[in-house]
């Protein structure tokens, strides 16, 4: 879930090219602030990824105003996207949005806010959000749309993606001694088969009717596929008009799961027979960065070694469920070895450690979450995501690199590439 954060401005220094600017560092990331702006500073912070309510980015004077003259005034924001992206300014990175704590301040007495407090809406106004742009949500030209019916009561064991939290916020979830993983963190659409019990109830009989009883239930065990939130009972409709790539891993899946495991994975490469990729491309010359063009080319394209035309999964979680619905964590050790024997792959590891301390961990992250992706070489990665492995529910935090959030901004402000994945959401909340 995206929120902005209360939090302390450290290690300001002069920004290298401007001399009105100054550089900060919030949670690991580098902010750019004005003079008026001191070390330690109660702030708030928007990490990148976020929408600012319209009523806060107003009262706050951040939009970019146009002029009758063609003159610009305000702030930077774009008056209806508003979005927190991360870019280059003058040179240094810009990772986020720093305001002063003074600015919520019409909406809640700032006073109470203490170190470390979440900010999405106060006194009913809404401070920010997770940015999807609407403009991505475009009919399909491949098929009808098709109206998705609610299945989660048929499958109440069917259990959907945990969120993975960003890992600069959660430093403190890791203990002394934690068993820890650092696997690659990859770009494409969530995916999810189980082999779980599905629910259904008899019609009534006419004396359960008269005399008000339920219906027997019926439980049986089947396989069954979803996206990110959403059951799926058929894989027409969909962004692309039909998800026929999702049912040939579903199908792939049949016989092969014992009854309660759940295998969670991501969809890359391209949608199945077209030439749409799953996820969105972009221009590598708007990231006006001369060594990325270097060593991926035009173009950043999301293929992990896929030919055009195919996908591929790679799955990074597995879970059992009894019949109960008490679920059972499979450790990552179990979980390659289930790969092996189901013939799937698994995200790549990187690292397996105890946790010391941050700053070992932070150490070992910086290793492996930047650079060229692994898989295929041909687009920078997207980041890593760090497990914590002996905890009894999933406990994972990604972290990503700076291309990557540029590439994902510069994405997200082009209607003609989509996040696939998010103008899902979009359909998903307004079909089911």
């Amino acid at each position: 879930m995206y929120c902005a954060y209360i939090t302390e401005l450290k290690q300001l220094r002069k920004h290298s090219n401007a001399d009105r600017l100054q550089l900060g560092t919030v949670f690991g990331n580098t902010v750019i602030v004005d003079l008026s702006y001191y070390e330690g500073q109660k702030v708030v912070f928007f990490p990148v990824d976020g929408q600012l309510g319209e009523e806060f980015a107003k009262e706050n004077n951040l939009l970019r105003i146009k002029n009758e003259d063609g003159t610009t005034t305000g702030g930077y924001l774009d008056p209806v996207k508003r979005n927190i992206k991360a870019m280059r300014l003058r040179g240094e990175k810009s990772e986020g949005l720093v305001l002063p704590v003074e600015s919520l301040s019409k909406w809640t007495d700032i006073n109470k806010l203490s170190l470390g407090d979440q900010i999405t809406v106060l006194d009913g106004t809404v401070i920010c959000k997770k940015y999807i742009p609407r403009s991505n949500h475009k009919k399909s030209n491949n098929g009808p749309k098709v109206k998705t019916p609610n299945l989660k009561n048929k499958f109440p064991y069917f259990k959907e993606h945990a969120d993975t939290e960003q890992l600069a916020y959660n430093l403190n979830a890791f203990k002394p001694g934690d068993t820890c993983y650092i696997t690659l963190k990859m770009h494409g659409t969530s995916g999810r088969t189980a082999n779980a019990i599905e629910v259904t109830t008899k019609k009534k009989t006419l004396l359960q009717k008269l005399f008000c009883r339920p219906a027997p239930a019926i439980k049986e065990w089947k396989i069954v596929t979803g996206t990110r939130r959403v059951v799926l009972n058929t894989f027409e409709g969909g962004y692309y008009g039909n998800d026929k790539f999702r049912q040939k891993y579903h199908d792939y899946f049949i016989d092969k799961l014992p009854k309660g495991m759940e295998v969670f994975y991501e969809i890359v490469g391209w949608v199945d027979g077209t030439e749409q990729t799953i996820m969105g491309t972009c221009s590598n010359a708007k990231i006006k960065d001369k060594e990325v063009k270097k060593l991926y080319g035009d173009e950043t394209v999301f293929s992990y070694g896929c030919t055009p035309g195919t996908s591929d999964i790679y799955v990074y979680r597995m879970t059992m469920t009894n019949e109960d619905g008490v679920i059972t964590e499979i450790p990552w050790e179990e979980v390659k070895n289930w790969c092996d024997c189901l013939g799937v792959k698994h995200v790549p590891e990187f690292d397996k450690f105890l946790f010391t301390t941050k700053e070992d961990l932070m150490e070992r992250v910086e290793k492996y979450y930047d650079g060229p992706d692994p898989i295929g070489a041909t687009h920078v990665r997207e980041g890593v995501v760090v497990r914590i492995d002996n905890r009894s529910s999933f406990k994972a935090y990604k972290h990503k690199n700076f291309t990557f959030k540029v590439l994902e901004g510069l994405i997200k402000d082009s209607s003609d590439t989509p996040d696939m994945e998010e103008a899902q959401e979009i359909i998903e909340e307004e079909t089911v």
